[in-house]
C-alpha cells in the first residue's frame, strides 16, 4: 500500500468513526430494542449502494474505494456492535428482539445497499442495473 492509499483509507476511517460516535453519542431506544447501531448500518450501507453505482458509471480509480467503501463505510458500519447489542437482548432472554434485531440489520442494511444502487441509477438516468 503506497502513502496516498493509506492516507484515503486513513482519511476514510476517521471520518467513518467520527460520524457513527456523534450518531451513537445519544441512544436511542424503540421499546427495549436499540436502534443506532440499526439506523448506522443502514445509513451506511445506503452511501455504499450509491457509491457502488458513482464508482462504475464515473469509472473511478480504485483508490476512491479506499476512501469511500472500506475507509468511510466500513468504519461507519458497525458489525461488532450489533452482535454486542443483540447478545445482550440474548443473555435478557429477549428472544423476539433478538429475532427482531438481526432481521433488522441485516435485512435492512441489504435493502438499504439495494435502494442506494438504485437512488443512484435514476439520480443517473440510466446507469447501472
Amino acid at each position: 500500500m503506497k502513502g496516498i492509499e493509506f492516507a484515503l483509507l486513513a482519511a476514510g476511517a476517521v471520518a467513518g468513526a467520527f460520524l457513527r460516535y456523534r450518531m451513537a453519542e445519544s441512544p436511542v431506544v424503540l421499546g427495549t430494542l436499540p436502534v443506532n447501531v440499526l439506523i448506522i448500518n443502514i445509513a451506511g450501507s445506503f452511501i455504499l449502494g450509491v457509491f457502488s453505482i458513482l464508482a462504475a458509471v464515473w469509472n473511478l480509480d480504485s483508490r476512491y474505494s479506499l476512501l469511500v467503501a472500506i475507509g468511510f463505510c466500513g468504519s461507519l458500519t458497525t458489525m461488532s456492535s450489533f452482535a454486542l447489542e443483540t447478545n445482550n437482548l440474548l443473555e435478557n432472554k429477549q428472544l423476539g428482539l433478538v429475532a427482531l434485531n438481526i432481521a433488522a440489520n441485516v435485512g435492512l442494511s441489504i435493502g438499504a445497499v439495494i435502494g442506494g444502487r438504485s437512488v443512484a441509477s435514476v439520480l443517473l438516468r440510466g446507469g447501472l442495473d
